[in-house]
């Protein structure tokens, strides 16, 4: 956020902070000490909005590190629902629903991944072709 501080100024900056921190941008301004109307009218500066969107990025590969951390414990718990003998068998089906269904998309995107690098590849070369 720091690279922001002089294009936005502290203000804005904890303006920023104060909407990635609460509910809603009427509690926010409240707790920079301005007018919501002033914070809307921020919210539409280029700058502040990419500031601010930047903020909301770092915030959410927060929670998403967290995800990946409970990922392991997440599949364990699955698996032990699937295969445990006292586990009503519907709660089996959706147990073994959700195992095959998120494997399915992690192949996915593994796929989609490697799509994309062969055709930024593809392109890179053609653009290297394009200058000789």
């Amino acid at each position: 956020m720091s690279q922001f501080r002089e294009k936005l100024g502290g203000k804005r900056e904890a303006a920023i902070l104060a909407l990635l921190s609460t509910r809603s941008v009427e509690e926010a301004a409240r707790a920079i000490g301005v007018n919501a109307r002033t914070l809307y009218r921020w919210m539409k500066e280029p700058a502040f909005d990419t500031a601010y969107r930047a903020g909301k990025r770092a915030a959410f590969g927060q929670s998403i590190a967290r995800l990946h951390h409970l990922a392991s414990a997440a599949v364990s718990t699955l698996g032990k629902v699937m295969v445990d003998g006292a586990t009503p068998p519907a709660t089996k089906v959706r147990a073994a629903d959700s195992v095959l269904n998120h494997t399915l998309k992690a192949l996915q995107d593994e796929d989609i991944d490697a799509r994309l690098r062969e055709l930024e590849t593809a392109a890179e070369a053609n653009k290297d072709e394009r200058r000789r």
